[in-house]
């Protein structure tokens, strides 16, 4: 571990501020059991419809769906709402932070029917048709790209094959949209199905994101096994003491902040306490992280060295794979359906200059971006911020209306 103050010395010092008090947002207190309960024994605690759904792929992946076809007291618009969730999460994390919080239950009660997506790899889509997750590192053998190219498109056409509808609005955070940029210029066909993008948090160029964790993964050069120690093999499974040497060294000393930094979601993120509702994290941390395979941090990692938004990089391989020495760009041309983004200043995955090169390079496709008016507002805030209903939802929802 005496690697680990020598790397961060070297990456850009951040900090995590102090609590206060906040005008906005309503927290509701979640019960502890909360941390136990499946999704749909969530959604249906607090007064929802729920079901479950899977699909497999076409290489094998068995992938779990949850869906609120309408809220509590609203009738069914007609319309879809996909929501693809980020690293280390899953579906559970559009709805934990309560009915008055969660995006998924605040869709429902817009009249949308809401689906939330699950890729390849998380503790909600850990099977498969023939590989064991726990014993086959070939079930690992993945990135986000293929979430991208084959989770998120065959998810989709299920959707829409079981509602009816030719279109979806799609919503992602972090690698949800990440996985959106690859389906999109991968699979082109896929723009006509969406009816609008809305990315939270936009994770693609990486020239200027600020994560400690992160920028360990990227610029270590030792050898292979001791960074497998590190953070996993195959499964992304970093060792406690990595994760708590991270955390010290970032974080206060108080109980709540320390919760979060031996949490490797938070850890990998950051967070804001003022925007942090203490009482959700028995059923935050009871569902979150949830599992991600070692490639899909590397992949990113291989974003930030090199600078550009890419395939996975196979090194020697990538001749015999790509027909060329490096691995393709994305396409960015390719995508056309309409994209909104949302970014802040204290983001340490999705950096403002990042997000603006994104943008640029979409052309027509990205129709607006917009900044988060609380300059603290962190990667995870737009999915656990207790003013995430008033200054980022309530403007995603009026743009889903205009489509």
């Amino acid at each position: 571990m005496l690697l680990l103050p020598l790397i961060l010395s070297t990456v850009i010092t951040l900090s995590l501020g102090v609590p206060h008090s906040r005008q906005l947002g309503h927290p509701v207190l979640q019960d502890d059991e909360d941390a136990d309960l499946t999704v749909p024994e969530l959604i249906t605690k607090y007064g929802y419809p729920a079901e479950e759904h899977f699909v497999t792929t076409s290489d094998g992946y068995i992938l779990r769906l949850h869906r609120i076809p309408h809220g509590r007291t609203s009738h069914n618009k007609n319309k879809v709402a996909f929501l693809m969730h980020g690293l280390l999460c899953s579906s559970a994390d559009w709805i934990i932070t309560g009915t008055t919080h969660g995006l998924g239950y605040l869709l429902a009660d817009e009249g949308y029917d809401v689906w939330m997506g699950n890729g390849r790899g998380n503790h909600e889509s850990r099977n498969h048709t023939t590989l064991n997750p726990d014993t086959d590192a070939e079930f690992w053998h993945f990135s986000w790209h293929e979430i991208g190219n084959v989770d998120v498109p065959t998810m989709i056409d299920y959707v829409l094959e079981t509602t009816g509808q030719s279109q979806v609005y799609h919503i992602g955070h972090s690698q949800g949209t990440t996985s959106y940029y690859v389906m999109a210029s991968k699979r082109p066909e896929y723009n006509d199905k969406i009816a609008a993008h809305f990315s939270l948090a936009p994770v693609a160029y990486m020239n200027h994101m600020t994560s400690p964790l992160m920028h360990i993964v990227a610029s270590f050069s030792g050898p292979l096994d001791v960074l497998a120690e590190l953070i996993g093999l195959n499964e992304f499974l970093p060792s406690s003491d990595f994760i708590e040497a991270v955390g010290s060294l970032l974080c206060a000393d108080d109980e709540i902040t320390q919760a979060l930094c031996t949490n490797a979601l938070f850890a990998i993120c950051g967070f804001s306490p003022h925007e942090m509702n203490a009482t959700i994290l028995p059923v935050l941390t009871g569902h979150t992280p949830a599992g991600a395979s070692v490639r899909q941090l590397m992949h990113y990692a291989q974003e930030i060295s090199s600078g550009y938004f890419r395939e996975y990089d196979f090194g020697l391989d990538n001749l015999a794979i790509y027909g060329q020495l490096s691995p393709p760009d994305y396409d960015l041309s390719k995508i056309t359906a309409p994209i909104y983004m949302f970014y802040s200043h204290n983001d340490w995955m999705a950096g403002e200059t990042d997000v603006i090169k994104l943008c640029d390079g979409l052309g027509d496709a990205c129709a607006a971006h917009f900044l988060v008016s609380d300059d603290e507002f962190n990667h995870l805030d737009y999915l656990y911020g207790i003013s995430a209903p008033e200054i980022l939802y309530a403007r995603v929802i009026s743009l889903m209306a205009r489509h």
